[in-house]
């Protein structure tokens, strides 16, 4: 991989909310920062390892189950420990980013420094649309993604 940084999108274009890491990664990519490549990725939560290998930084988004309220942002950075179980990151997905992640972990693949967005979800019912909720989150996580990658900079 050239680019050092990587944003990586999840989702399920046809299942209402977890299409919002999709969003995500678009608003991102439409900003054209250099060296970061953006992918969109969808069900096959293992691909990510070889999607990531090589970067420096990885910044993956990814809906979660509803906890506290629709809309919701937390960041994690998983090099300091397991994601929380109660998000269920990954929700429509067989294997999850949690258990990617923890995959990664115990074969020594984790990127050197790594970021997860989750977005917790209203619904994820096939054929809906992002909930407006979550909707409204999409610029926000953006944004974010776009300001740690600019304080990032300056560590490579």
């Amino acid at each position: 991989m050239s680019a050092s940084a990587l944003v990586i999108g999840l989702g399920n274009p046809d299942r209402g909310d977890d299409a919002l890491g999709l969003h995500v990664a678009r608003r991102v990519a439409a900003l054209c920062v250099p060296g970061v490549a953006v992918m969109e990725a969808d069900g096959d939560m293992l691909a990510l390892l070889d999607r990531w290998a090589g970067a420096t930084h990885v910044l993956v988004v990814d809906a979660a189950a509803p906890i506290t309220r629709p809309g919701r942002i937390h960041r994690f950075d998983p090099l300091f420990g397991p994601l929380p179980r109660d998000l269920a990151l990954g929700s429509t997905h067989v294997f999850g980013l949690a258990e990617a992640v923890e995959l990664a972990r115990t074969l020594g693949l984790l990127p050197r420094r790594m970021t997860i967005y989750a977005v917790e979800a209203g619904g994820f019912e096939f054929g809906a649309a992002l909930s407006p909720a979550v909707e409204a989150a999409v610029g926000p996580v953006a944004g974010r993604i776009a300001a740690e990658l600019a304080e990032g900079r300056g560590d490579a």
